[in-house]
């Protein structure tokens, strides 16, 4: 699933070829028959320097997905930045139920 998601965010923006998931900050649920899913992506060991930067620009922030009727994996949002204060609850693509589930994105440091 990490996969099919990083390849939605990679056909939404092609100038992002090295990244990856984020660990412990991939989120995943269903709502209904349509499948979500939230991450950052940090860049990998391959990843040159305009990718690079282009991370510091738009790819640090946490990305919003969902799936199709025909089950692809699509890229919805981002988060603003800094992104909004209450996590994934701010996104009004995410169900509130999921966005609850996932306690609103928070992870623990």
């Amino acid at each position: 699933m990490k996969s099919a998601v990083t390849a939605a965010y990679r056909r939404a923006f092609p100038r992002f070829v090295h990244i990856v998931p984020l660990p412990g900050q991939f989120f995943y649920g269903q709502c209904g028959a349509v499948r979500y899913a939230a991450t950052p992506f940090r860049p990998t060991a391959e990843a040159g320097y305009g990718e690079l930067v282009a991370m510091q620009d738009e790819g640090s922030t946490r990305k919003y997905f969902r799936t199709t009727a025909d089950g692809t994996w699509v890229y919805v949002t981002g988060d603003g930045f800094p992104p909004g204060p209450h996590g994934c609850a701010d996104i009004p693509q995410i169900p509130r139920a999921l966005s609850a589930a996932w306690r609103d994105c928070a992870t623990a440091h």
